[in-house]
Formats: C-alpha cells, structure tokens, sequence
C-alpha cells in the first residue's frame, strides 16, 4: 500500500485543478468497479454492485484535491505574491518549497519581520522562482502552485505533503481491491474542491442520492508536545467521528462503526474535532438529508507541507470500511 500511498501523494493537484490526480486514481481502480464516471464537476465516481434484499445505496467520499496556492500579483522584480486555496498553516511557510502546475519550482519568502514570535501574515509571504524581473518570470496571475514534499516512509510512520486526504484516497482504493462481496450499491466517489467548500461533495451527493454516506478523511491529533487537547493518537486505530467544526454525525452511524470496529476487533477512536470539517456535512445535508458519519485517519500537522499518519492506523482503516461495507448495515 505504501507505494500507492507515495504515487498519491506525489501528484501535484491542488483544488480546482484534480485532473491529474483524477487520472491517477481511474488507473488504480478501473478493474474493481462496474463503471467509472467523471461529472461536471470533475468528481471521480466509481459504482460496485447492485442492492440485494438487506443492502442499502451507500456513498463513500474522499477528496482528491490537496491545499495550494495561487499567484495574485508579480512585482517589478520577479517575487510572487499569493493566496491560499484551503487553509494554509503561515507557521510552516517561510522555506517551503513549492511546485506550480507547469513544473516551475519556487520557495517561500517572507518580508522582514519586526517580531520574531509571530509568524509572517499571509500578506508578508512571496514566492521566489529565481526570476530577477517581472518579465522573465514564468508564473502569470492565476497560476496555481502546490507544496513540493517528497513521500517519506519511517516504517510504523509515513510522512508526505498531501495526506489530507490522499490517505483517504489510499483507503478507499485499498478497500476497493480486498473487499470481497458487499449487499450493497456502492458509490465511490474522489470529490474536488473539498478545501475550499466541499463542492465536490456537495454536486456529487446530489447526483448519487445515497441512502447513507461516509467520508473518509484525516483528523487532527492531540499527541504532540502541548498540542490540542483531543483524545485521538496516532497509532491508536481509525477514529470515528462524532462531531466536527461544520457536522454533528448521525447517532445511529457512530454506534453502527463502534459495533462493526468491536465485531471485527478493530481498534478505534471517538473523535470531538472543534474545528474543521470534512465532505459528509455536505452529503449529510444533500436532497432532503443522508443520514451521514466519517472514518477519519488520525494525522500530525494537517494543512502543513509535512503531513505524518501512522501505518497500522491506515491499515486499520481499510479493515474497518471493508467490515462495514461487507455486511448489512442494520442502523
């Protein structure tokens, strides 16, 4: 799985511009489905199987795009100012290297500061590509650049620059290629455009109009140094969600993973997030309302050039969304 992780990862396509990435994954997961579709939108959807007796029309969602930037404006000398798409961590800015969407590398500067305890505003950020004029710069306004981090493999951990939600990405196709039978219809849907509104999520779920939806998607931990206080940990199983910043997940979705993960004996978490959300509070309020949850793999330094998730997690995760999809879901 690490080398599918690595292939994702290493794909640069930030929000609005998935469809590289789009391809990558139709690669991977064209021989385990009935038939893959890309709509408007440029949300992949991929469908497995038909509904028996006891089997329900079920949507899984994992976004394909990854956070990024985008140039705003080129001075005289060559320094590109921009903004972000998604949310961008300004302490892990200055040095970042980047890559645009035509291969022009860059790294991050910043202005000189005046208090070395803050970190540099979005404003005070610039790009250098090694131009020395605005006419000799590659980049236009409106181009698009994406951390560029190499995959980093330290065994029981896994570092990459677009883990949210390329790990969620990796469940799915991993589930995809072991689960052996489903009672269910099965929509497995790579959205876009999740960091800058849950668009994809949010056309795509209309369009599949599921009985019951799921996102898969990384979580932010409390394990770190005086982090946040949150009890999920890497390397204590997939977490299940019971809130977010934007979703209260249906009751009746959380006990039906908790029962499924204990069934399985499977470790999980229960997952408070207070801040940040995820596709299922699209899908969840889609049509006349999907009842909806998520099963969120636990991930340092979210939103950051450098994003680490643990390995057993990941596999647990893709043990876990095979156990709930291979048997009636009985909410």
């Amino acid at each position: 799985m690490k080398n599918l992780i690595q292939k994702l990862t290493e794909t640069f396509s930030p929000s609005g511009n998935e469809t590289v990435i789009c391809e990558v994954i139709r690669k991977e997961i064209k021989a385990f489905v009935d038939d893959v579709s890309v709509d408007a939108l440029g949300n992949l959807i991929a469908r497995k199987g038909s509904k028996s007796k006891n089997g329900l029309k079920i949507m899984l969602a994992g976004h394909m795009d990854e956070i990024g930037l985008m140039a705003t404006h080129i001075d005289g000398n060559g320094f590109i100012r921009f903004t972000g798409l998604g949310g961008i961590r300004l302490t892990g800015l200055t040095g970042s290297r980047v890559r645009f969407m035509d291969g022009t590398p860059g790294i991050i500067g910043a202005e000189r500061l005046t208090d070395l305890t803050k970190a540099p505003s979005l404003e005070q950020c610039f790009i250098d590509v090694g131009a020395s004029s605005r006419k000799d710069c590659p980049v236009k306004v409106g181009d698009v650049c994406a951390f560029d981090r190499p995959f980093l493999d330290l065994g029981n951990r896994m570092i990459a620059k677009s883990m949210d939600d390329r790990i969620g990405c990796a469940v799915m196709i991993e589930a995809l290629r072991t689960m052996k039978a489903s009672p269910h219809e099965l929509y497995f849907v790579f959205t876009t455009q999740e960091e800058v509104g849950l668009r994809g999520a949010t056309t795509s779920a209309f369009g599949v109009d599921p009985e019951l939806a799921l996102s898969v998607d990384v979580t932010t931990t409390g394990d770190t140094p005086k982090g946040s206080k949150m009890e999920v940990s890497l390397g204590n199983g997939p977490a299940v969600k019971v809130k977010d910043g934007g979703m209260l997940a249906d009751p009746r979705i959380v006990n039906w993973m908790i029962r499924t993960a204990e069934k399985a004996k499977i470790p999980f978490q229960r997952e408070v997030l207070e801040g940040g959300t995820t596709d299922a509070r699209a899908m969840q309020v889609a049509r006349a309302g999907i009842p909806s949850g998520c099963l969120s793999v636990p991930t340092r330094y979210v939103h950051s050039p450098s994003e680490m998730v643990d390995t057993a997690d990941v596999q647990n995760s893709v043990k876990l969304l095979v156990a709930l999809l291979s048997a009636p879901v009985g909410l």
